[in-house]
């Protein structure tokens, strides 16, 4: 069974998907687990494979979703995508890191938000 705390953070990733659909994104994965990590949304956008890491928070107090996504779980993210091109073998130009911070229910966008330290594929 799921906990509160769970179907908020699920409900905060379907609102993402859908965010991204509309702005044409296709979105190729959700949750993508493995043993080094789990990226929540693996989109394409024009030839750009799109790793985003989604935050949903109630309030924005304590720096909101954003603030969340420090170093180390940008390397855990950054080391996910990496197994995820290895065993996908997707089709793309050029890859970028984005974070959705939803907060009451909106979505703010930060495109190429950060580029994880040694990331090379």
């Amino acid at each position: 069974m799921k906990t509160e705390k769970r179907l908020h953070g699920d409900d905060g990733e379907n609102l993402a998907a859908t965010y991204l659909k509309e702005k044409g994104y296709k979105i190729i994965a959700r949750n993508y687990l493995t043993k080094l990590g789990e990226i929540d949304i693996i989109a394409l956008k024009n030839k750009t494979l799109v790793f985003v890491e989604v935050k949903t928070r109630s309030t924005a107090s304590f720096g909101g979703g954003i603030a969340a996504v420090g170093p180390s779980k940008q390397d855990r993210i950054a080391k996910t995508a990496i197994e995820y091109i290895k065993h996908n073998k997707p089709t793309f130009d050029g890859v970028i890191f984005d974070i959705i911070a939803i907060t009451d229910g909106k979505a703010e966008h930060i495109q190429n938000a950060f580029a994880p330290r040694g990331f090379t594929f």
